[in-house]
């Protein structure tokens, strides 16, 4: 009962504090968005709605859809509804095409949605000057922080030009976004599969519109409550001591990798300051670069190993690091640099981060971290940062942001326990607000795991029957 009455008091809360719908939001057609199997009913769009909904009559701005069914599915129940994370990726740039039996077409209508301000939205908050300017420090041997930012103040004055506000591209204005298209597509209530950062955004969504959602499918999800920037170091130190435990447990390689934990320590706290040469070939340049690096580079070449894929070969990369032999992964870290990823829209990136995180987060709670794990110092973990947001001029979110999602919404979270971003302690807290929640936890497996170990999809089990306790199959899986 006394469960209840929170729950209830807080939904009371964000009701009032809701927005008042002014406005009708409207869909417009996005023809050859993407190939679907004739078979299939297939509506593609763009959702046109007000970029800042407290002045619904001024600037609108439109978001990419498409909502694909098999003809014998209702089209108004059991949809599920899924935008990816980043924040500042594409969902529907990432999918070609869509089979008569594709993924969740097995559950019912399924619908991907981009989110404000990334590739095919309109307008798109690209800012291409910046991966421009990380080039040119390597290039020139030129400080990365005032060319990056300098960058950022030129993308931040271009679109403040086109009128664009900045400040609207949060996860509140992201969540009523998904809950307009809700509605103009008639649907009923939604379930609703996030990954990563859109994590955070359905579990907004839950918060804010609870007649909106059924159920809750989140893969790695980082919930908007916590302040990242504080633990960033943190979270990658966890994920760094589970595979040092792993080789530890591992009678094969321990006489080899033993004493990894602490000789990786010494290094690469030994590192910290120092700088080395390269020389470096870009790819389809025939003139090679002399190229300065710090142990940032070679940090790089581990963390992004710390994949499902990947992560076998991180105490080997280790321990070949710490012998000094640099130039391979140093070299594969460049090639990252100076192919670019243009992938990610990283003015909708800075907006959301710095209106929600970098707002939030106390800068002596982060120093902190270079105090305690030395050999990580000073690691730039994040591509958004304080001097960035300073640049980037946005208003802080509303404080209902920082506050846990209680609710009783059947969900399913699965967290990796090599993952260095989204730890499974987020997860935990997710769970401890949500009393209908469960939490797979995958060994061996980094950020984004996924539903499925050892050959069983654990999304078919949760949805079959949300609130039935689920049994772990696997030596692999944790089920809390």
């Amino acid at each position: 009962m006394k469960l209840s009455f929170i729950i209830l008091f807080l939904l009371l809360i964000v009701n009032k504090n809701a927005y008042c719908q002014t406005y009708k939001p409207l869909i417009e057609p996005y023809p050859n968005m993407v190939k679907a199997d004739s078979r299939l009913i297939l509506k593609t769009g763009f959702l046109v709605v007000p970029e800042n909904r407290a002045q619904p009559n001024g600037r609108k701005i439109k978001i990419p859809f498409f909502f694909v069914r098999r003809p014998d599915q209702d089209p108004k129940k059991n949809i599920s509804l899924y935008t990816t994370g980043g924040p500042g990726y594409s969902t529907t740039a990432n999918i070609d095409s869509i089979s008569y039996n594709s993924g969740f077409l097995r559950y019912g209508g399924f619908i991907a949605f981009d989110q404000r301000g990334t590739k095919r939205a309109q307008p798109c908050l690209d800012c291409m000057e910046v991966n421009a300017a990380i080039r040119k420090s390597y290039k020139d041997r030129k400080n990365k922080d005032s060319l990056v930012l300098a960058a950022v103040r030129q993308c931040h004055d271009k679109f403040t030009k086109q009128g664009i506000d900045l400040s609207a591209y949060n996860t509140i204005e992201s969540t009523e976004d998904i809950n307009d298209l809700r509605l103009a597509l008639h649907v009923d209530s939604l379930n609703l599969v996030g990954i990563s950062y859109s994590g955070g955004l359905m579990l907004t969504m839950a918060r804010n519109h609870p007649e909106g959602v059924r159920r809750l499918i989140l893969n790695s999800p980082l919930p908007g409550y916590v302040n990242y920037e504080e633990h960033g170091l943190l979270n990658i130190n966890e994920a760094l001591e589970q595979v040092f435990d792993n080789c530890n447990a591992d009678s094969v390689n321990k006489i080899i990798y033993g004493n990894l934990r602490s000789g990786f320590h010494k290094y690469f706290t030994e590192f910290t300051g120092k700088k080395f040469f390269i020389r470096y070939l870009e790819k389809g340049s025939k003139d090679s670069l002399n190229i300065v690096y710090t142990k940032n580079e070679l940090l790089d070449a581990i963390i992004n190993r710390l994949n499902t894929s990947q992560v076998s070969t991180v105490p080997l990369v280790i321990s070949n690091i710490i012998k000094g032999n640099h130039h391979k992964y140093v070299t594969e870290v460049l090639d990252g640099y100076f192919s670019g990823d243009n992938s990610v829209s990283l003015g909708m990136r800075y907006s959301v981060y710095c209106t929600e995180q970098i707002q939030y987060s106390d800068p002596k709670l982060e120093k902190q971290q270079d105090i305690v794990l030395p050999w990580l110092s000073a690691y730039p973990f994040n591509n958004v940062n304080h001097s960035i947001c300073a640049c980037w001029q946005v208003n802080p979110e509303s404080k209902i942001a920082k506050n846990p999602v209680y609710s009783t919404v059947p969900a399913l979270i699965t967290s990796g326990d090599i993952d260095p971003w989204c730890r499974p302690f987020y997860n935990r807290l997710i769970k401890r607000y949500m009393p209908n929640s469960q939490l797979l936890i995958i060994h061996n497996r980094g950020h984004a795991p996924g539903f499925s170990v050892d050959g069983i999809d654990y999304v078919d089990l949760f949805l079959n029957n949300p609130l039935k306790k689920i049994v772990s199959q696997s030596k692999n899986l944790i089920v809390e």
